[in-house]
């Protein structure tokens, strides 16, 4: 069993699953992590109707599987994500899994939607244990931090609350969370040694390559890089992106190409977009959202199995003709919220 980790519970756990999956060591933190990890942003009204019996059964399939990192925020249906999945924990043994959750955003109002006061801050992880349903959480994030209006009040006021946080015993690791990269890289630079957790959403993705040129700079500040959202949020799919997706047209008309390639072959898209991004060396794990075993499959697949031999023609052809330079959504979301604000002053 020596390749097995901490979380491993004997008759609770698929013994032979496990032993499948690679496990990586987060950062400092000492937490092996396995390399698929389990988001919960799917567990909300952002990706149509939840089927809350079938979420609980994918998040008890996934664990038993070996997945052992849960991700999740306030944010994510204003509690809702949080209270499907503290009905899911129920049955499952404590020392399964690792569970990150966020401080600091939290509505879809503009007006409320952040908030990164220390008062907020504490509030927020205490009604998180309450919908969770436990004693304390083992990360904590401060979730994207670019809406903030300066890094001031995430280092001097939100993150020392969090550290008054886990002194207390309420959480293990602190974390930060953001689109642009370059502001991630400020924060930890401004707080050296304090964040032990860095998650980075739809970076490292077939449209989007700019992760990598950080990789180092995480690596050595050794914060664990949780390299998140490699479907784009929903963008590099054969279904294709939500409305409220911030991706301009040209994007999107570039990733529906893409899907309709992938439809005329009979391959899906997200399959493909899943294994590309787990081949990126430089992080800890990749987490992807998954509101049914259905789509848990598609994604054990791409990490167990690879990908056919057709898939990988459609792939590298996707890579060749469609994908030919990296773009992203940059700024869009944060220049909205601030018109929106200051019209609203």
């Amino acid at each position: 069993m020596s390749n097995l980790p901490k979380t491993y519970v004997k008759e609770f756990h698929d013994e032979e699953l496990c032993k499948r999956m690679e496990y990586n060591a987060m950062g400092k933190t000492g937490m092996m992590v396995s390399k698929l990890s389990f988001g919960c942003g799917t567990f909300s009204d952002f990706y149509g109707e939840l089927d809350l019996d079938e979420a609980i059964k994918t998040v008890h399939k996934a664990i038993k599987t070996g997945i052992n990192y849960i991700d999740t925020a306030p944010y994510y249906g204003q509690g809702r994500s949080e209270e499907v999945l503290g009905l899911a924990l129920k049955e499952i043994p404590r020392q399964a899994y690792y569970i990150a959750t966020k401080v600091g955003r939290y509505t879809k109002k503009y007006e409320t939607m952040f908030d990164f006061s220390a008062k907020k801050t504490r509030e927020s992880i205490y009604k998180s244990l309450e919908l969770l349903g436990l004693d304390y959480i083992d990360v904590i994030q401060i979730h994207d931090i670019e809406f903030a209006k300066n890094l001031d009040v995430i280092v001097d006021e939100c993150l020392p609350e969090l550290e008054k946080i886990v002194r207390e015993g309420k959480a293990k690791f602190i974390g930060v969370t953001g689109y642009p990269l370059d502001i991630l890289r400020k924060c930890i630079e401004r707080a050296p040694g304090r964040f032990d957790i860095v998650l980075s959403y739809a970076r490292n993705t077939l449209m989007d390559d700019t992760l990598n040129s950080y990789v180092n700079f995480f690596q050595k500040e050794k914060v664990g890089l949780v390299c998140a959202a490699g479907h784009a949020l929903g963008l590099l799919t054969n279904a294709g992106p939500q409305a409220w997706h911030p991706a301009d047209d040209k994007q999107k008309q570039l990733c529906r190409k893409a899907a309709n390639i992938c439809k005329e072959a009979n391959v899906e898209l997200g399959k493909l977009a899943m294994y590309y991004c787990m081949q990126f060396n430089g992080a800890t794990t990749f987490l992807t959202g998954m509101q049914t075993r259905t789509l848990l499959d598609i994604n054990l697949s791409a990490f167990y199995d690879g990908i056919t031999k057709k898939e990988q023609e459609i792939l590298q052809m996707l890579c060749k003709d469609v994908f030919t330079k990296s773009t992203n959504w940059e700024n869009i979301e944060v220049q909205r919220y601030w018109t929106i604000m200051n019209k609203n002053n």
